[in-house]
């Protein structure tokens, strides 16, 4: 499946529009890596196991954001993007959004 956060498709026509779909996930860092986390963050710079849960939360979202896309009968996501809010002290809800297209080959 083609997944850009463009409008279009080079190559492609968009000849359907499915709707808007999303993959949607909620993480927590985790009793380990929450504490963990909070001991590195006292000296500052990158917090790998912090960037783990977001990397993963991210991850777990596109696909559940491909799997509704498929599941609509698209060929292709167009205007994907990501949002992220905290949903309670210590969660985060991770959003992979964008529409569902049905594309075809243009031929010159």
């Amino acid at each position: 499946m083609i997944v850009t956060t463009g409008n279009e498709i080079a190559g492609y026509q968009i000849i359907e529009y499915r709707g808007v779909i999303r993959g949607i996930v909620v993480r927590s860092t985790g009793i380990a890596r929450g504490l963990v986390g909070g001991i590195r963050s006292i000296g500052g710079g990158n917090i790998p196991e912090y960037a783990d849960v977001c990397e993963e939360a991210r991850r777990h979202a596109y696909e559940l954001m491909l799997q509704h896309a498929r599941e609509a009968g698209a060929d292709a996501i167009i205007g994907m993007r990501y949002d992220a809010t905290e949903f309670m002290q210590g969660a985060t809800e991770v959003l992979a959004y964008g529409t569902a297209v049905k594309i075809q080959p243009v031929h010159f």
